[in-house]
C-alpha cells in the first residue's frame, strides 16, 4: 500500500499508526481476551460458511421427525415440524450477527460524524445536537427500540434500523467529548492558523484521532446489540417465521420447554456464547488502548 494511498483515507491512517506487533503481544496477555477472539472467529467462520458445515436444509419440513431429540442425524435436534435445529442455528447466526455488525456500522458512522462535527463547531449547532441526544438518551433504551421498531413494523431489518436510531447518540457523545481534546491541541490549532476548512480539519485531524474510543464502543456493542434484536425477535417485533433466528427460535422453543428442551437450550446458548464472547473481545481491547482502565 502507498503513502499516497493511505495519506487518502482517514481510516487507512488511523490504522496504519497501530502497532500490530505490540497489540498482538497485549492480547497474548490476556486468556480472557484471547479466548473472546478466538470464539469471534470461530462464530464468524461458522455462519459465514453455514452452507458448507450445514446437515440439513435449514427450511426442509420433515413431520416424521417432528420434535426429535440430539441425535447422530440431528446434533441439535428438530424443531415442532421436524426442521433441523443445528442448521437452523447456523443459519440463524447469519441474521443475528449481521444484524449486530449493521447497527454498529450504521449507528457508528452517523454519530461520530454528528459529534465530531458538533464538537467543532460549537456554538448552537453544539447545543442543538447534544440537547437532542439528550432526549433520546433520557428514554430507556428498550422502551424506545421496541416503540420504533412496533411503529416499524414487525421484522428484522425494522428492529435493526430501531436500534441502529437509539445507539446513535452513543457515538455522538463520545466522538464529540474526544473532537473537544483534539481541536484544543497544536496541529489542529496550526491548521486553524493555515486557515485550513473545517471539513478539512474534521477529515484529517479529527476523525483518524477518534477512531479509537469509537472501535472499542464498536466492538462492546456487537454483544449488547445481538441481545436486543434477539428480544426484539422474542417478542414478536424481530424476525418472523420461517425466517431462522436465535431469539425467534427461542420464542418458539419456549412452548415446548418442559419436554423438547433442546428447542430452546440450543439456540439460548449461541445467543449467550456470542454475547459473551464480543463483550470479552471489547473489554480486553479497551484495556489495550486505554491502559488506565485496566489499572482501575
Amino acid at each position: 500500500m502507498s503513502d499516497a494511498t493511505v495519506s487518502a483515507n482517514p481510516v487507512k491512517r488511523a490504522l496504519s499508526r497501530v502497532d500490530w506487533g505490540y497489540l498482538w503481544y497485549q492480547v497474548k496477555k490476556s486468556p480472557l481476551t484471547l479466548g473472546g477472539g478466538a470464539v469471534v472467529l470461530t462464530v464468524l467462520f461458522l455462519v459465514i460458511f453455514a452452507p458448507i458445515f450445514a446437515t440439513h436444509d435449514p427450511n426442509a419440513i420433515d413431520l416424521r421427525a417432528r420434535l426429535a431429540a440430539p441425535s447422530w442425524d440431528h446434533f441439535f435436534g428438530t424443531d415442532e415440524v421436524g426442521r433441523d435445529l443445528y442448521s437452523r442455528i447456523l443459519y440463524g447466526g447469519r441474521q443475528s450477527v449481521a444484524v449486530g455488525f449493521f447497527v454498529v456500522v450504521v449507528a457508528g458512522f452517523i454519530g461520530t460524524f454528528i459529534g465530531a462535527f458538533a464538537g467543532l463547531i460549537g456554538g448552537r449547532v453544539d447545543v442543538v445536537i447534544m440537547r437532542m441526544m439528550d432526549v433520546v438518551l433520557s428514554v430507556p433504551s428498550l422502551v424506545l427500540i421496541m416503540a420504533l421498531a412496533a411503529a416499524l413494523g414487525p421484522s428484522l431489518i425494522n428492529a435493526a434500523i430501531a436500534i441502529a436510531l437509539v445507539r446513535i447518540p452513543v457515538y455522538v457523545r463520545i466522538s464529540r467529548g474526544q473532537t473537544l481534546l483534539i481541536r484544543e491541541m497544536s496541529f489542529v490549532t496550526a491548521a486553524e492558523t493555515f486557515k485550513a476548512s473545517k471539513l478539512h480539519i474534521l477529515r484529517w485531524h479529527i476523525l483518524p484521532n477518534i477512531l479509537s474510543p469509537v472501535m472499542v464502543q464498536a466492538t462492546l456493542d456487537l454483544g449488547s446489540t445481538i441481545l436486543l434484536a434477539s428480544a426484539l425477535s422474542f417478542i414478536g417485533l424481530g424476525a418472523q417465521q420461517p425466517t431462522a433466528e436465535w431469539g425467534a427460535m427461542v420464542a418458539t422453543g419456549r412452548n415446548y420447554i418442559l419436554d423438547q428442551w433442546w428447542y430452546s437450550a440450543f439456540p439460548g446458548f449461541a445467543i449467550l456464547i456470542t454475547a459473551t464472547a464480543f463483550n470479552l473481545l471489547g473489554d480486553g481491547i479497551r484495556d489495550i488502548l486505554d491502559p488506565k482502565q485496566k489499572a482501575r
